[in-house]
């Protein structure tokens, strides 16, 4: 058993750890007294900073500093874009989408997928053939199971119909590369390393859109309010340091924790499609995930079950019952290693598992 003083932390797709180097820029943020729509030295100087951070994220996506709006997050840049590019358009998002696209368009049509979790192309090919006006809505990577969606057989789709895509791109952002530019993306800085608070929408060209937030004309009338210039600098520097993290060594303490899992009975969701290399769906069928994760909890590790955005509540994952699971929508806990993750504590959490599941089977059956 773990430290109880010191849980490990295995909850990275809720939010990452702060990293070191964002820290540091948010602190340096956090000097600047100007606000960056003064006119004055003080708003120049905050100004500055503000368009370096704007510049610094746009190039990691191989765009020009002003397709990039900044905002309060991730769910808010989905809303922008739902909101701006939806408007007389029907709109097409994936069955394993995060609510803050789900909610944001809750007339749209379902794109279904496969038992791995797979954008059905077929499917998306057939309904953009008809030439209606379209809005497609996808996910880069699932934030329950990594699953990554085929973008570019998706981009292209959208090319040649003339359908607007917009990729939420919150969980992949500075994991996997991304070099779509003919999409709008949504971001999140806590996703990245940095603190919470700030997001951005990327567009696929430099151009006004209809606001979601009205105000006092900040981000070029695109987006009102001030800025929050310490998060947005953290999410600039995080997204950069992401960007340089070896994933590849977090992808084989993933792979550690899934033998493991799996040699306990468990099933991986999503184990057949290409993944993030840092999120496991681990299925432990006649368990209930709530009796998973407190179980976890008191041994130490920090979990979870689907997604973080649901008020603390633990019910059956949209996203396992769209690829088909039944029961097992309601038995599956999510394990997404943060960037700082020790192979001391997948070790660890892989004996924790192991006891887990050997007393809890052995009670449910």
């Amino acid at each position: 058993m773990t430290n109880a003083s010191a849980p490990t932390y295995l909850d990275a797709n809720a939010t990452e750890p702060l990293r070191p180097a964002a820290r540091e820029t948010v602190l340096e943020g956090l000097m600047l007294s100007g606000n960056p729509s003064s006119v004055h030295a003080e708003g120049r100087e905050a100004r500055r900073f503000l368009e370096n951070a704007r510049s610094r994220i746009s190039a990691g996506f191989g765009r020009i500093s002003g397709t990039c709006v900044f905002t309060s997050g991730g769910t808010e840049a989905d809303a922008m874009a739902i909101h701006a590019f939806g408007r007389g358009r029907r709109i097409l998002i994936g069955a394993t989408e995060h609510d803050a696209v789900r909610k944001a368009a809750p007339e749209a049509d379902i794109i279904p997928v496969s038992k791995e979790g797979v954008l059905d192309l077929e499917y998306l090919r057939k309904k953009l053939s008809d030439g209606v006006p379209t809005l497609v809505c996808v996910m880069s990577a699932n934030n329950e199971t990594g699953v990554l969606s085929p973008l570019r057989d998706v981009a292209t789709l959208c090319r040649d119909s003339g359908a607007h895509l917009h990729v939420d791109a919150v969980q992949s952002a500075g994991r996997v590369p991304f070099d779509l530019t003919e999409c709008s993306v949504a971001l999140s800085g806590h996703k990245m390393g940095g603190p919470k608070g700030a997001g951005a929408l990327l567009l696929p060209q430099d151009e006004p859109i209809d606001a979601l937030m009205i105000g006092g004309g900040q981000e070029r009338g695109r987006r009102g309010g001030t800025q929050a210039i310490p998060a947005i600098l953290g999410m600039a520097t995080a997204f950069e340091e992401a960007q340089k993290q070896d994933w590849s060594a977090v992808d084989r303490l993933r792979e550690r924790v899934e033998q493991t899992a799996m040699e306990a009975g468990a099933r991986v969701a999503g184990r057949g499609a290409p993944r993030l290399p840092n999120t496991s769906c681990l299925i432990l069928d006649g368990v209930a995930a709530q009796v998973q994760l407190m179980t976890l909890d008191l041994e130490g590790f920090c979990v979870s079950a689907g997604s973080a955005c649901s008020s603390g509540k633990v019910s059956a994952s949209h996203v396992l019952t769209a690829m088909g699971e039944t029961t097992g929508a309601s038995q599956a806990i999510r394990v997404s290693l943060p960037w700082n993750v020790r192979e001391e504590q997948v070790v660890a959490f892989c004996l924790a598992y192991e006891r887990m599941a050997a007393r809890l089977r052995k009670v449910e059956s």
